[in-house]
Parts: structure tokens; sequence; C-alpha cells
């Protein structure tokens, strides 16, 4: 053991017998430990938020969305070919999107009605993993009343189960003598899905491409544009731009999921740097402390430094004495925040105890994700602020004179 490691031990274990200063001591461990421990859970909840939405959000949407300034796609059979052989492209499923109005016996509701096809749908959505009943290929095993698949919240609102049938109203319907009418098909419910998010539960329809055609009055085989699932969500923007190439038409609008949601995502990454920096400040009290506990160390150590001068210690290792001292309870304060927030965090993950309002938040619980290099750079944060608190008691003790300090004694 070095000689300067030796002595700031010793000074550290003997502040017992000073129980000022080691209670200093302890408000200082106790500082940094809480600092570190609320941005471990806190930081977690965040990125477990983050993830969460992005999961469901990628669920029940696409990757990418390939649409066309025309408002509609005719030759999308061909395109979704070209689109497939894209590097990088798992899942290529043709759509139609449309608003419409969903009546019951028990009352009325706007739904966004998306057509689909059942036999490549599950290659780019989630949603038969997100059934509760029912099962998405029900859609074309109805007979002459086409299916529908609604979700959670909508079915719960209007006291629908699978085998309620169901009015949806179009928008396009003809002009008569008495004025517009618009077109009404009777849909019978094929199953029921729950995302977890409550926009989309009370929100959703599904149907197949025929039928949302049928009802929607679409002349000839067109759809309103295509999804694609990719390996990388992260690499979208260059797998989107090698689809647009490959389809080489200037009437095709090609976007994906981090445009389409780059105010949301923002947003929470900009929420969580704030948190970041205001617990941060927990441990920067934390610190604080260790610079009252050091001053008050070196003003009661003066006659021990003047002799440890006296007998050959230089100014530096005097220096790195107080430094290493200063260092051991900063990481023990760290040690016990990650002992703390760690396990907290996984008792929040295991049994999500904690429950939100599903029509407030996108999320029905407390989400948590613990990500490595989330935890290296508050440990390292943490280590650093409690680092940089010790070089001014470790540079007043050095620049003590040993004949100053023991004129007196």
């Amino acid at each position: 053991m070095r000689f300067e490691t030796f002595v700031a031990l010793r000074y550290l274990f003997a502040l017992r017998k000073q129980s000022f200063i080691s209670i200093i001591s302890l408000f200082a461990i106790c500082g940094v430990a809480i600092g570190v421990g609320a941005l471990i859970v806190v930081i977690g909840v965040m990125n477990g938020f983050s993830h969460d939405l992005r999961e469901k959000i990628l669920g029940v949407n696409s990757h990418i969305l390939v649409t066309s300034i025309r408002g509609g796609i005719n030759d999308y059979r061909e395109m979704a070919g070209a689109a497939s052989s894209v590097k990088g492209v798992t899942g290529v499923t043709p759509f139609i999107y449309s608003e419409v109005m969903l009546s019951t016996r028990n009352g009325v509701k706007g739904v966004v009605l998306r057509g689909i096809d059942p036999g490549t749908s599950d290659s780019v959505l989630s949603l038969s993993k997100d059934m509760i009943s029912g099962d998405v290929a029900n859609l074309e095993v109805n007979g002459d009343v086409p299916g529908i698949i609604v979700g959670a919240e909508l079915a719960r609102r209007l006291g629908l189960s699978q085998g309620s049938e169901v009015n949806l109203l179009s928008p396009s319907g003809r002009s008569g003598s008495a004025g517009f009418t618009p077109k009404i098909r009777r849909f019978v419910v094929a199953g029921v899905f729950r995302t977890g998010m409550f926009e989309y539960d009370s929100t959703l329809g599904y149907v197949t491409i025929p039928a949302a055609r049928k009802l929607l009055g679409f002349k000839g085989d067109i759809v309103s544009g295509l999804e694609i699932s990719v390996d990388d969500v992260y690499n979208v923007s260059a797998i989107s731009e090698a689809i647009k190439q490959k389809v080489g038409s200037f009437t095709v609008y090609v976007r994906h999921w981090q445009e389409m949601n780059a105010n949301l995502f923002a947003a929470l990454e900009l929420e969580k740097t704030a948190m970041f920096i205001i617990l941060a400040m927990i441990v920067l009290v934390g610190s604080f402390s260790i610079v009252t506990t050091l001053v008050m160390l070196v003003i009661q150590k003066t006659k021990d430094i003047a002799v440890l001068m006296s007998v050959g210690a230089d100014t530096a290792s005097i220096r790195r004495i107080f430094m290493l001292q200063g260092t051991f309870i900063g990481a023990t304060g760290t040690a016990i925040g990650f002992l703390i927030g760690v396990p907290l965090s996984l008792l929040l993950k295991k049994y999500q105890f904690i429950k939100l309002p599903s029509n407030v938040y996108p999320v029905d619980y407390l989400p948590v994700r613990l990500e490595f290099m989330d935890m290296a750079a508050i440990g390292v944060a943490a280590f650093m602020l409690c680092f940089l608190a010790t070089i001014y008691p470790a540079r007043r003790a050095a620049a003590l004179s040993p004949s100053d300090a023991l004129r007196y004694e």
C-alpha cells in the first residue's frame, strides 16, 4: 500500500473520534448516495418511457411509410416488390387510411379506419400480438358481412365484443334531391386489440383492403400507400433514401418514423437531459459537504501535516492524501447510490406497483429501462464531481508551511 493511501485511510477511519467531522462526512456520503440513486431511478424511468412509447408507436405504425402525392397508388404490387429488394427491409404491406363514423345502438364514435392485408400485415405491424380476443385472420372469414377489429377502449365505450354488429358511415356518398347521403355498411366485430396506448385503443379500427375500398368508394385496385418494416430502426433514414431511389418515382413520398415523431422524441430527450442536470445538483450538494469535511480536517490536522512534511513528505504527497480521502468518501457515496438505485429500479420494473391513468399517459404503468451507458455516465459524473471537490482543500493542505504550523505547538 502506498504511503498516501495508508495515511488517507488512517485519517478516514479516525473520523469517528471527531464526531462533528464524522457527521459532516456522513452527510456528504448520504448526499452523493441519494443523488446517484435518484439519478438511476429517474433516468431509468425516462429510458423506459421513451423505449415503451417507441415500441408501441412502431407496433401500430410502420418504420417507413410510402404514399403518393396524387392520393393513391395503383401499381403498389410492383412498388412493394421493389421495396422488398432493398437491403434492410424485413416486411412490406399495403394499406388504406381514412376517417369514418362508427355507430352502434350504444352510441356513435369517429374512428380511424385502416384497411390492411391480413396475409402480409404480420411482417410489419404488431396487431396479431396485441389481440385480446379474436384473430386477424377472422377479417376474411365472415361471409357476406365483412369483419372489423376495434381497440379495447373503443369496444368498452360502445359495449362491443367479438360478434357484435356495427355500422360504418363513409364520407364518400352521393348527393340527391334530399341532400348528401353518406355510404353506410354493416360490419361484424372480428376481434379486439389492446396496445396500451389510449389514443390508439380508442380510435383505431382495422378491416381488409377490399372492404375498405368498397366502403370508401375507391375505383379499381388502389391503396393509400405501403407500410415497411426494417431490421434497424435507427438506420431508417438511409433505407428510406434507398427505397426512394429503387422505386424511382417523383410522385412517391417516403417518410420514416423519426421524421413523423421527431418533436415527440426530441422533447423526451430534452426532458431526460434536464432531469439529469437537476438531479446532478443533489450530487453537487454532497460534493460541497466533502469540501467542508476536508477543510475542517486540514485545520485539525495542521500539526500532523507539518510533521509529515518535516520528515520528507513533499507537497504532492500531502495533496494526494486529502484528494484520496475525499475520493474515498465520494466513491462510497456513489457505490451506495448504485446499491439503492439499481434494486429499486429492478423492483419497479418487475412488479410495476406504480400505475398510471391510461387516458392521460400513453402507458398504464411506470416503465423502467436501465442502460449501461447511462449507468456509466451517472457513475463517472458523480465520481468527477466528488473528485473536483477535493482539489481546493488538498491544495490548501499542501500549501501549509511546516515552520508556521509548528511555531506555536
